[in-house]
């Protein structure tokens, strides 16, 4: 469970990032094959509806955005100013860390409840009333999207869910820190991925120096 639950993140972001990238570029491609006055590709083109599409996206970009930021405390490429505590004696430091931790997860929790709270009353109260086909009474429906139409509690939900997932994100360091005083730490200088291409690119440089010492070594080319 907790193999994938350290992904999770990921997962969610590239799978958004992925969709985003697809429905934008289907957006784009619609957008100017429809301008060329191509017998009845142009006509069938104005029949489809892509005004969606931008809507869509933002919201994708709002969630990624969400759990990026849960991403970014377990990954520890979040900027923090620490050449203070960094200066403290050891014990000081220990307490000043956890301290800082512990303002993180109450914090996201704080945000994470009332995210939660808005989006029940923002329509999805309503909307597990009538999935159980229980009365709502006088509960609000909740307001729609402009362009899709999608009750926004689903929209907002990405607030509480990625604010409780800080939360857990902000504990998990803690224990560790509490645990081996290690800190999650990201190098802003190394790109992920990229070691493999750095050292093929350096290879690629050590040949270029010494491809022709054989033949000097041997008088020169023949």
């Amino acid at each position: 469970m907790m193999k994938y639950l350290d992904h999770l993140e990921e997962i969610i972001i590239t799978l958004l990032i992925g969709a985003a990238t697809i429905i934008i570029f289907v957006a784009v491609v619609h957008r100017y094959l429809s301008g060329f006055p191509i017998p009845g590709l142009q006509d069938w083109l104005l029949t489809v509806n892509m005004s969606w599409s931008q809507e869509l996206c933002i919201y994708m970009f709002v969630w990624m955005a969400k759990f990026g930021a849960a991403y970014g405390v377990r990954s520890g490429i979040h900027v923090g100013v620490d050449v203070l505590v960094n200066r403290l004696p050891d014990s000081w430091r220990v307490k000043c860390v956890l301290v800082g931790i512990a303002g993180g997860a109450l914090f996201t929790s704080l945000i994470g409840t009332l995210g939660a709270r808005f989006v029940w009353e923002n329509g999805m109260h309503y909307a597990l009333f009538t999935l159980l086909g229980m009365n709502v009474g006088d509960v609000p429906q909740g307001p729609t999207t402009p362009d899709l139409e999608w009750p926004t509690w689903v929209i907002y939900a990405a607030v509480p869910l990625g604010s409780y997932l800080m939360c857990f994100r902000f504990l998990q360091v803690g224990w560790k820190f509490f645990r081996t005083g290690e800190l999650p730490h990201h190098d802003h200088a190394v790109v992920d991925g990229l070691d493999d291409v750095v050292d093929a690119t350096d290879a690629l440089e050590v040949y270029g120096e010494h491809k022709f010492d054989a033949q000097v070594k041997d008088g020169g080319a023949k």
